[in-house]
């Protein structure tokens, strides 16, 4: 059932990205999803930011017109859907690579207090694609990795972790393919839980088209324990 909701304030989070916040707030699990409908453009997954808060990278029709959108118009939105983070550990670690970082932000704001520390790592490809900075006001550490060393370390978030993993009892991730295999390397696929990303079309495990190995990720995810991947990714 789609929930019609007015934007409420729009801003630029970072390059191509932008923070759509709106009417109304959804109960959730840091790290599910929510299925996004416009009209005459079709219906996206995205995770939220906050009960009441998206954050969306410009990288096609559909999200053009998403940002094509001013305060005072309507989305329609369901869910949300799928499983999200289980809090676990003490001595944390999240790592969030370039648009990854909404369901990390929304981990660290809302179960900041669950925890002793969490150390966010934090990598983009330039510093003018690094969104949703003032987390830093909801962990213990951050540290800021770029690809052309434009802002904090050059390199990649994973050579952080490489560095540091024995500091960490849990490490939660978010983002490009290859970083989260990299994290599920580095851990052993133990005491890890990564979001996953596939195409979806329905959200509610119907249609099949979000296949990852004998999962579904609009079903079984997208966050996984890092045990469920092994032979997987």
């Amino acid at each position: 059932m789609f929930r019609r909701v007015k934007i409420k304030k729009v801003s630029d989070a970072a390059k191509d990205v932008k923070t759509f916040d709106f009417e109304g707030k959804f109960d959730f699990v840091p790290g599910q999803f929510i299925m996004l409908w416009l009209p005459g453009a079709g219906e996206k997954p995205f995770s939220l930011t906050d009960r009441d808060r998206i954050t969306v990278k410009r990288v096609g029709p559909f999200t053009s017109r998403l940002f094509e959108l001013k305060p005072g118009d309507y989305i329609w939105i369901r869910g949300p859907y799928g499983n999200g983070f289980r809090p676990e550990g003490d001595r944390i670690a999240l790592v969030a690579g370039g648009i990854g970082i909404p369901p990390l932000y929304a981990f660290a704001r809302l179960w900041r207090e669950r925890f002793n520390k969490i150390t966010l790592i934090y990598g983009a490809r330039s510093e003018e694609e690094l969104a949703l900075l003032d987390v830093e006001r909801y962990v213990d550490e951050l540290i800021i990795t770029t690809d052309d060393g434009s802002a904090g370390r050059r390199g990649f978030p994973t050579d952080v972790l490489k560095e540091r993993k024995e500091e960490f009892d849990h490490v939660y991730a978010c983002g490009p393919e290859p970083m989260l295999k990299a994290v599920l390397r580095l851990m052993g696929y133990r005491n890890v839980q990564v979001s996953a990303e596939r195409y979806m079309r329905c959200g509610i495990g119907v249609c099949g088209s979000c296949a990852l190995g004998k999962y579904l990720v609009c079903r079984d995810g997208p966050v996984f324990d890092g045990k469920m991947l092994l032979g997987i990714i």
